[in-house]
């Protein structure tokens, strides 16, 4: 082995998403500089096998490590907890991703010799939220794998095809309103995420194919890198277009959270929309190429670790009471938050259960409103039923007398042609055929008839 041994801990190794690709770049790319990096995670899954595939080892169990690291790089609190206990001595440094999720609550160790948030609002989070002194901190910004998310051709003066590119996308989310903007401006939508069980798996081949995506965070990153125009949007609200004016203030921001304090409507998003200029996101995407390539945060994160192991290689023998007591201040931070984080989700769930049983009653009354009205209908339709069955029967009555006068015409039919085959057979009918029959009688006959009509 040469160069450092990185130990880099996070929560889950599973689901494509922001802290697990950002492990996986930085491994790979550490690997690529002659380190020895190794992933920690307790939840393996897709990243960790992708990970493992470039020869990066993988593991769910720190017992596993049969020498310790000469660094921790730690994602998340508990597991930065964890290997921190787990190898006494070694330097950490700690690295905030997001404001919101407790995970992201910094350790307390006197071995965290560095805390590195990527973007301006987690650095808040750190300093004025948890007390980490400043000095301590280090702002550095998301990265771009350049050489994974190719730039591709010009945009088209008008777009027409979008991506919502988002774990949280669907549609009870920000996902209508999208399609909605999109419809008016004559944009087919298509989704990536996990919430609608469409993973871009490639999302570097993806984006090229799509003139405007509507991403945040390292998504909108990464769409910004290989050309495409970026309308910041999830499922926590909507931000601008990114714009080349506005690109600075954005990427401080990580193109998150704070960038996104405008609710996802289709309003907002189709004014987003009429700002669409090719030209300017051309030169926005050859500034993130310029500016947020991985090569340079990278170069700046070992750095770090040289710094963190002189430090920690400079200071007292470590107390273990003090690091005991460090551990146990990160564990009672952790329950606050915890119980913060169970009132807010009891609070959320009480809400969305009443919105629900009102949702349910105002259903149940229109079920209501709709089963008296059928039945209703059924009353009205049965007294029409029993009309017809009357009329049926009225004329049922008349087709059997019908058919009575029709037998008995028969019957009468019968009788006169049998008088008539009774008359033909008689004597006065036989001797006026032999009259008639008698040579000059019936010429005798037709000059009487002819007299009689007068002819």
């Amino acid at each position: 082995m040469s160069g450092l041994r990185v130990l880099v801990t996070n929560t889950a190794l599973d689901a494509r998403a922001g802290s697990e690709l950002y492990v996986r770049d930085l491994t790979t790319a550490l690997l690529a500089r002659g380190h020895t990096p190794i992933a920690y995670s307790p939840v393996l899954g897709e990243v960790a096998r992708e990970i493992r595939v470039a020869t990066v080892p993988v593991v769910d169990d720190l017992a596993a490590l049969g020498s310790p690291p000469d660094v921790i790089h730690g994602h998340h609190c508990l597991e930065t907890l964890t290997a921190l206990l787990r190898f006494p001595g070694v330097p950490a440094i700690s690295m905030c991703h997001g404001w919101l999720p407790w995970q992201e609550v910094p350790p307390r160790s006197p071995r965290i010799r560095r805390y590195v948030a990527v973007d301006d609002t987690c650095r808040d989070r750190l300093v004025l939220e948890h007390g980490i002194p400043q000095d301590r901190v280090r702002v550095l910004r998301n990265f771009v794998d350049l050489d994974r998310f190719r730039p591709r051709g010009p945009l088209p003066a008008r777009p027409t095809r979008a991506l919502v590119f988002s774990n949280a996308a669907a549609e009870h989310t920000h996902l209508a309103a999208v399609r909605e903007a999109c419809a008016h401006a004559g944009i087919t939508v298509d989704v990536a995420g996990s919430a609608t069980g469409r993973v871009a798996q490639a999302p570097e081949d993806v984006l090229t194919t799509y003139d405007l995506v509507f991403a945040k965070g390292r998504a909108a990153l990464e769409a910004l890198a290989v050309g495409a125009a970026v309308v910041l949007c999830d499922a926590v609200g909507a931000g601008p277009l990114v714009t080349d004016a506005d690109f600075d203030r954005l990427r401080a921001l990580n193109f998150g959270i704070r960038a996104l304090s405008t609710p996802v409507t289709a309003a907002h998003l189709a004014r987003e929309l009429a700002r669409y200029d090719a030209a300017d996101t051309a030169r926005v995407s050859l500034r993130v190429r310029r500016e947020a390539g991985r090569d340079v945060v990278v170069d700046e994160l070992i750095a770090i670790y040289h710094d963190a192991i002189a430090e920690q290689a400079a200071a007292a023998q470590p107390d273990l009471v003090v690091e005991a007591r460090a551990a146990a201040d990160t564990l009672r931070a952790l329950w606050g938050v915890f119980q913060q984080t169970e009132a807010a989700t009891r609070h959320h769930w009480t809400h969305a259960f009443d919105d629900e049983r009102a949702r349910l009653c105002a259903d149940t009354a229109a079920l209501r409103s709709e089963l008296e009205r059928q039945t209703s209908a059924g009353i009205t339709l049965r007294h029409e039923l029993d009309g017809e069955r009357v009329r049926v029967a009225a004329l049922t009555a008349h087709l059997a007398e019908a058919h009575g006068q029709l037998a008995r015409m028969g019957d009468e039919f019968a009788r006169v042609r049998e008088e008539l085959a009774i008359l033909n057979a008689s004597t006065t009918v036989r001797l006026r055929d032999r009259i008639l029959s008698t040579p000059g009688v019936r010429s005798i006959a037709r000059f009487g008839l002819r007299v009689a009509k007068g002819v």
